[in-house]
């Protein structure tokens, strides 16, 4: 699921942070696990957090860690907390002279708002807990 790096990040770490929900961790080691930098960790679980999914702490000691029980964290939370689409838009900021292509677009976008409506309410009956793997607490 590499198609759009933020929502497999953001999805990649809550599942290894739900084996051990207590558990901080620093943007470092969520980086090094995931192979990205500590910043690119820090927007994306900074999106996390102001939607309510994670919270986290300044100092020697801080880091990240869930804001509420995996189970009460859906996959359409994470996405809707990263404010993406996964379906492109379709509509053009220019208005067309042509009536038959301006008619086209509208339709278009119609339904790819169904499409992407369709995908939230389908991420939204699947929890963190549900896709992680449970012999995997060792390993997070």
């Amino acid at each position: 699921m590499k198609r759009n790096s933020r929502l497999s990040l953001a999805l990649h770490t809550l599942g290894h942070m739900a084996g051990d929900p207590d558990r901080t961790r620093t943007s470092a080691d969520i980086a090094d696990h995931a192979g990205t930098n500590p910043v690119v960790v820090r927007r994306v679980l900074g999106k996390l957090r102001e939607a309510g999914l994670l919270t986290s702490e300044k100092g020697h000691a801080g880091g990240w860690r869930l804001a509420r029980k995996p189970q009460d964290i859906t996959l359409a939370d994470v996405y809707l907390a990263l404010d993406e689409s996964l379906v492109a838009t379709g509509v053009e900021e220019t208005a067309s002279a042509c009536s038959v292509e301006h008619k086209l677009q509208r339709k278009v976008a119609s339904v790819l708002e169904e499409i992407e409506q369709s995908l939230v309410e389908r991420l939204s009956v699947t929890t963190i807990a549900e896709v992680r793997d449970p012999h995997e607490i060792a390993h997070t």
